[in-house]
């Protein structure tokens, strides 16, 4: 009889893997794919806001205050971003003032900066459209990049491309070859950074795990039928076993690099619940939806190597240039994560954000991670989210 390690009976086997059961994504082009609302219940427990607290420096009423505030944030990005039209240049939220910021080009008229502002955001002006923004970066994905660029994303505040580089590799030759063709795309400013992204696969080691062969990686969400994770982690028809080697499934899909998703079904006395593992840091998280949180936002994140760790979104739909090629129309964090977290779960209060992809540093001296959203994920397969 398999062995179950939690006290609510409802978490059950697929739990035992640290799973984080849920995922949230979306692509470049679909912010506004309906996404399940969000509760009227408090989005988040008090162990949830224990750990904010302790990764974001805040006190408990600055948590609270935050959430509700990126709560309303969320739920009026779609409505705004209508509101500016063609004017647009990208949203974020501002947590100094609680409040979403929407940037519009120099040439918005004055109606419709008061049709955004009565949505509930406020507007500033940006040099650059979204529409352009987008189509730099889509230029960008089209160039062939050197190890030394380790990723490039739409940097909506700055208005700008954001071409990063590895520390120590700017006067690398096919670095600023690459450097001088993107600069030709559009707006594009660069910048250095300390890691270079690798995938947080592992070998296999003791915790929670699934296992492909002998790699370990970390469940997503649960989904009616299964469960999505990282595309690394397995090829279609791989078979997947759980913390206790027995078997749960197969991958059903799964692309990487240009992706990095995947879906495994779930049998053989194994089953599905809306959760996200709190690894006894935060209570076991319900997942209640897939509405992807702004820029400047707080999210956590559930992994069987690092389990439970928080910290904010800072940048969307960003190609991220791995070893093993570029992957496209991610989210950037500066959540810490280590080999083994691959796949698990990122979330936002009680909203799937997505599946964890790879990162630079760890967490003991910190760094960034990338996610790729769970909304494309469930678009690309066909797939429902579990939720509560």
């Amino acid at each position: 009889m398999r062995r179950t390690r939690f006290t609510h009976a409802g978490l059950a086997v697929l739990l035992m893997l640290g799973v984080g059961v849920t995922a949230g994504t979306l692509p470049a082009a679909a912010d506004d794919t309906p996404a399940a609302t969000r509760s009227a219940e408090a989005p988040a427990s008090a162990a949830l806001l224990s750990a904010m607290q302790r990764d974001l420096h805040l006190t408990k009423a600055e948590a609270e205050a935050r959430l509700a505030a990126e709560q309303r944030a969320t739920t009026t990005e779609p409505t705004a971003r209508r509101a500016a039209g063609t004017s647009f240049g990208g949203s974020w939220f501002d947590a100094s003032s609680g409040t979403l910021t929407v940037g519009v080009t120099p040439d918005t008229t004055a109606t419709t900066r008061q049709a955004i502002r009565a949505t509930g955001a406020s507007v500033t002006t940006v040099e650059h459209s979204a529409r352009e923004l987008d189509a730099t970066r889509a230029r960008l994905d089209k160039l062939s990049a050197p190890a030394g660029v380790t990723s490039w994303h739409v940097d909506p505040q700055a208005s700008t491309v954001v071409v990063n580089i590895a520390e120590g590799k700017r006067d690398d030759n096919d670095v600023r070859s690459f450097v001088a063709q993107a600069r030709k795309a559009g707006p594009v400013t660069v910048e250095a950074i300390p890691g270079v992204p690798a995938t947080l696969a592992a070998g296999t080691v003791g915790g929670d795990p699934y296992y492909t062969g002998n790699v370990r990686c970390s469940i997503g969400f649960s989904v009616h039928g299964g469960f999505v994770t990282a595309g690394h982690c397995g090829q279609p028809g791989a078979g997947v076993s759980g913390w206790d080697r027995s078997y749960i499934g197969n991958f059903q899909g799964s692309s990487f690099p240009d992706n990095d998703y995947a879906w495994v079904n779930v049998g053989s006395g194994w089953w599905t619940v809306p959760v996200v593992l709190g690894w006894g840091t935060v209570s076991d998280q319900l997942v209640r939806g897939s509405a992807a949180a702004p820029v400047g936002a707080s999210i956590c994140r559930s992994g069987s190597t690092t389990h439970w760790h928080c910290g904010t979104v800072l940048a969307k739909n960003e190609t991220v240039n791995y070893s093993q090629g570029a992957v496209h129309q991610m989210t950037k964090t500066n959540v810490c994560a280590e080999g083994g977290d691959s796949g698990g779960s990122f979330i936002s209060g009680d909203q799937a954000q997505g599946v964890t992809s790879g990162g630079w540093g760890n967490c003991s001296s910190g760094g960034e991670t990338w996610f790729q959203p769970v909304n494309e994920i469930l678009n690309r397969y066909g797939l429902t989210l579990h939720t509560a």
